[in-house]
């Protein structure tokens, strides 16, 4: 495949990829001169209508959507057999590879990717496509650490009528239960992927596994997941309740789109109090229990028993409101005995009785404890003069500094207790405020000279540099598809993330030398020189009785020609002299020798010459 042209203008280079319908290539968009993704549909499919219908469409459905956090399609087109398509190419690693190489992302982390998907789901969402299969593996973090969302090979607008409704598209670990059932999808189909990926982000797996795609999907329907904070306990509650909304069996009770997702997850990274609703709720709860699943008849699979009102697998984070408890089988439903009701109604008693304390305690019963105030949007001076006004040492407060993309320098990023949260005198807060955005480092810029434009690409990404290719432009020492020039100077200081903008040589180029016969030599010069011809010899002149001294008498070669060709001048000299005296002389001293007689003179070019008889 190396070596090949696809629509006369994209060579294809390595292989960088395989999926289940196309193959990606490295290449070169020879007319642009820049480094392109070149993905190219395998034969077994391109003779199937259907699916090149829907390769046709993954390019113009891709290629409507504007966003720094969705890949670039340049272009589409047909050569042969092959359906391919061109798009920016990407460095990074997926997701996906990314948490098998590393484990489990911070909380913080998890969140900001979480935020910049729902940006690129936000622009598909607009233009009615959903993408119905996100997955670690589609997203690709950059070396600048954002993200990119990849393959809208099965996304499909909601009016198209390419696949029919039933038609279940996706991988199985990151599907929603309605794209399992082949029920009519949406926008919150989407986002139940999302909360799988972040998840899994957070935790280093996936909530639901089996031995096969189908088991997988059941689960997907069936059962709920393991909450995040059990698998990972470094996930706090929060982040936890974000993660699970996603992924709420019902479409209703999730987050309906992406924009809402996004803005809880940037209240979520700037500190601010999220709410996420009654049914995803912190509440108290005590020590979180393994499972420990028995089988009871090889039917029933029980559990241990759980908090009151609480499902047994969020036990300790988050209550849940689905029937089917994850883990659980219930063959039948039986009429509760009266035992089973005189628990209940003390199991709530007893929760009422509990609620009723924590009412209490925080309007104030409790005297020897105050409220931690809300600090947010507050400078450090304005954040400790509000702690002060609670008294001398009720809170011992210490203060630090970190670069926040969002939060404005100066401002509160998190607090420590959470605004609310029940403090004794003496308790310790500790305040971390924004030093603003975190300044690039300094790097060289390199020499791209002579360069091949992948050459180019990997050694400003070596600096964490970007490129982007300039106009073309004619070289005299640079072969053509090498970098000529550079607009910002090699060795030079530059930032990291700043584009370097370089340009590209077409060779020498060619130009109209015309024919400058009768010009002045300094004319002719200047307008050659003016067409782009450095090369002009003008050592050869001669004597001329039509042109005048100093004036070229011809040229070559003439017309269009390569601008490094060599143009020969030949200039005048002016009129040759006269001979005339020269004669007379010559016969009066071929008279004096004696029997001398006198012949014409032959002038062959420049000189006089004579002939003795």
């Amino acid at each position: 495949m190396a070596d090949k042209l696809l629509g006369g203008r994209y060579a294809v280079q390595d292989r960088i990829g395989i999926g289940g319908m196309a193959t990606v290539y490295r290449g070169l968009d020879q007319v642009l001169g820049r480094t392109v993704a070149i993905k190219m549909m395998l034969p077994q499919y391109a003779t199937d209508p259907s699916f090149a219908a829907r390769f046709k469409q993954e390019a113009q459905a891709a290629a409507a959507l504007q966003s720094p956090y969705i890949v670039g399609v340049y272009d589409w087109g047909k050569d042969g057999d092959t359906y391919y398509i061109v798009m920016e190419y990407l460095r990074g690693t997926d997701l996906k590879t990314g948490i098998r190489n590393h484990g489990a992302l911070d909380c913080r982390k998890v969140a900001q990717i979480g935020s910049q998907i729902c940006q690129a789901l936000s622009e598909a969402h607009r233009h009615d496509i959903i993408h119905r299969d996100i997955k670690p593996q589609n997203i690709m973090v950059q070396p600048n650490g954002n993200i990119k969302v990849m393959d809208f090979g099965i996304a499909r607008a909601k009016n198209s009528h390419l696949t029919a409704d039933n038609s279940v598209l996706g991988t199985a670990h990151y599907v929603s239960p309605e794209q399992t059932q082949g029920k009519e999808l949406g926008p919150t189909s989407d986002l139940y992927s999302l909360g799988i990926v972040m998840y899994e982000a957070a935790t280093g797996r996936v909530p639901f596994d089996g031995d096969d795609a189908i088991s997988v999907a059941l689960k997907q329907v069936n059962e709920q997941p393991v909450p995040p904070s059990r698998v990972n306990p470094n996930v706090d509650a929060t982040l936890e309740g974000i993660i699970l909304k996603c992924m709420r069996k019902n479409p209703a009770e999730r987050f309906q789109t992406a924009d809402e997702l996004r803005r809880v997850l940037n209240d979520y990274l700037a500190g601010r109090i999220v709410n996420l609703g009654e049914a995803t709720s912190l509440i108290s709860a005590g020590p979180t229990q393994a499972m420990n699943r028995q089988q009871a008849g090889g039917r029933t699979q029980a559990m241990p028993r759980a908090a009151v009102g609480m499902s047994p697998a969020t036990t300790g984070r988050i209550p849940t409101t689905q029937t089917n408890r994850p883990g659980m089988q219930v063959p039948e439903e039986k009429p509760a005995g009266k035992g089973k009701v005189a628990a209940i109604v003390i199991g709530v008693i007893a929760a009422i009785a509990i609620i009723a304390g924590v009412a209490m305690s925080v309007l104030g019963g409790n005297s020897s404890a105050k409220a931690m105030p809300n600090l947010e949007g507050m400078t450090a001076d304005e954040a400790t003069a509000k702690l002060a006004e609670y008294g001398d040492g009720w809170f011992v407060v210490s203060t630090s500094e970190q670069y926040d993309d969002n939060i404005e320098e100066g401002k509160l990023v998190s607090q420590n207790p959470a605004r609310n949260t029940q403090c004794e005198k003496g308790t310790k807060v500790k305040l971390v405020f924004s030093k603003g955005k975190e300044p690039a480092v300094t790097v060289k810029v390199p020499n791209l000279k002579n360069l091949t434009p992948a050459q180019a690409e990997e050694a400003l990404a070596a600096v964490n540099l970007k490129g982007a290719v300039g106009d073309s432009v004619e070289s005299t020492d640079v072969e053509s598809g090498k970098v000529a020039s550079q607009d910002q100077q090699a060795g030079s200081d530059a930032k990291e993330g700043d584009t370097i903008t370089y340009h590209i040589s077409t060779g020498v180029g060619s130009a109209d030398a015309g024919n400058h016969a009768g010009w002045s030599k300094s004319s002719a010069i200047s307008d050659l020189n003016s067409a782009g011809f450095t090369n002009i010899d003008t050592s050869n002149s001669q004597y001329s009785d039509e042109v005048e001294a100093g004036c070229v008498i011809s040229q070559s070669p003439t017309g269009k020609q390569g601008k490094d060709t060599q143009i020969t001048l030949i200039i005048s000299k002016g009129s040759r002299p006269s001979s005339g005296g020269n004669g007379g002389n010559a016969g009066g001293n071929g008279g004096t020798s004696g029997g001398g007689s006198e012949t014409p003179s032959t002038d062959s070019s420049s000189d006089s010459t004579q002939s003795n008889g």
